[in-house]
């Protein structure tokens, strides 16, 4: 009888087979690291193969699916059998102990022509077949060899002294343990106080009234001397801020780059907010921090940030700012759209909202004049007069009158 493998075992071999031929038919090569959009062009052509899997268990020889009748006009990955890169990162890294059957059907299909129990019917890849032979001879060897474990444990008994020096031992480790753990706690103590960290527990309403999508608009483009016409520039941002373990992690997407940080409560409704230009090898550059009061009662919030003009090279200067934070609502997730019609018509990053409701929200983000704004009673607040320079330099602001 043929045994295929399963579980784990059975996903990373069937999804590193899948890498070598994505890789070979299409010339990309997927960099397998922990980085989910590396996989992304794999799970797309998977997820061809696993949306059809409805219609295909009598040709293909796979699990029957069923049809997934609310949500017929939806795209990837928002179908109900799609898979995606993050899916596929989890699943090769050997995380996945009980992997999605679409996906394990939709692998056989890629690399073999029929799915799961087509294959069990006519194995072509032998690696991936349990030799029951040999598990047999393993586990009778285990049986042979606990049973004389057994026996020899019975046989054999620990004299008074060495019971002895086991407990010392134990007691001994048990100690070190508590010490360390004692240290590590102390440690972190004087950490958490010496650089004010966690300082202040927000309450629920406090954590309701932070986390979520944030629309920032920045006047730092009139600071950026690279631009002769960057009067009256502003730029938009969109926040995501989710509450985690007493802080708050936040991806700040802007037009041309991203940033990643941290917000926390330092007390009732003061916020002050971290982040840092989003890098590959993780290195700190161009820092900001932010400071903000929640208890406006406005529909929009002022924020003070040290932060830069983001010019390039040595034009890249440290300027104080006052930023405009406009909260959208919560939940969902955010996709940033790279690369298709829509950002080059825009001349702009676009970032798409899909929301709890199923409704999604289009942000362009791009540098604009301020008077294009809908909300005037905001402009006079990220005006070149809401930026405050680190040193006197006549040159990078301009005014009307210097236009």
């Amino acid at each position: 009888m043929i045994q295929l493998k399963k579980g784990r075992e059975e996903i990373m071999y069937l999804l590193a087979r899948a890498i070598e031929k994505y890789n070979s038919e299409t010339g990309r090569i997927i960099i397998q690291n922990t980085n989910r959009k590396n996989y992304e062009g794999l799970a797309e052509a998977l997820s061809e193969i696993s949306n059809r899997l409805p219609e295909t268990a009598d040709t293909l020889l796979h699990e029957i699916y069923p049809f997934d009748k609310s949500l017929t006009d939806s795209n990837y990955p928002f179908r109900k059998y799609d898979i995606t890169g993050g899916q596929i990162k989890d699943a090769i890294s050997g995380i996945v102990s009980n992997p999605r059957h679409f996906l394990i059907d939709a692998c056989y299909i890629y690399l073999y022509g029929v799915g799961r129990k087509g294959f069990e019917l006519n194995p072509v890849d032998t690696n991936l077949v349990v030799d029951l032979e040999k598990e047999n001879e393993t586990t009778e060897e285990e049986e042979k060899t606990s049973t004389t474990i057994r026996v020899h444990k019975k046989k054999k008994r620990i004299a008074p002294s060495t019971f002895k020096t086991i407990i010392g031992v134990l007691v001994i480790a048990i100690i070190a343990v508590a010490a360390a753990y004692i240290y590590d706690n102390h440690q972190w103590q004087t950490i958490k106080t010496d650089m004010n960290i966690l300082s202040y527990q927000p309450t629920k309403a406090e954590i309701d009234s932070l986390e979520g999508i944030w629309l920032c608009y920045t006047g730092s483009p009139q600071a950026r001397i690279s631009d002769d016409n960057r009067f009256h520039k502003v730029v938009s941002n969109i926040l995501e801020i989710k509450y985690k373990n007493g802080y708050f992690t936040l991806t700040r997407y802007g037009a041309s780059f991203n940033h990643t940080g941290y917000a926390q409560f330092e007390a009732p409704n003061i916020v002050s907010i971290y982040s840092r230009v989003h890098s590959k090898n993780d290195s700190t550059e161009s820092p900001r921090h932010s400071l903000m009061t929640l208890n406006t009662g406005k529909k929009y919030l002022s924020v003070i940030s040290s932060s830069w003009n983001f010019d390039v090279g040595e034009r890249n200067k440290i300027i104080g700012i006052r930023e405009v934070l406009i909260k959208q609502g919560k939940g969902g997730n955010i996709e940033e759209v790279m690369n298709e019609i829509e950002n080059s018509s825009c001349q702009c990053k676009v970032i798409r909202w899909h929301q709890d409701n199923n409704q999604v929200k289009t942000f362009q983000l791009k540098n604009e004049l301020l008077d294009s704004l809908d909300m005037p009673e905001i402009r006079p607040l990220i005006d070149e007069h809401s930026i405050l320079l680190k040193d006197q330099e006549d040159s990078m602001m301009i005014s009307k009158g210097k236009r």
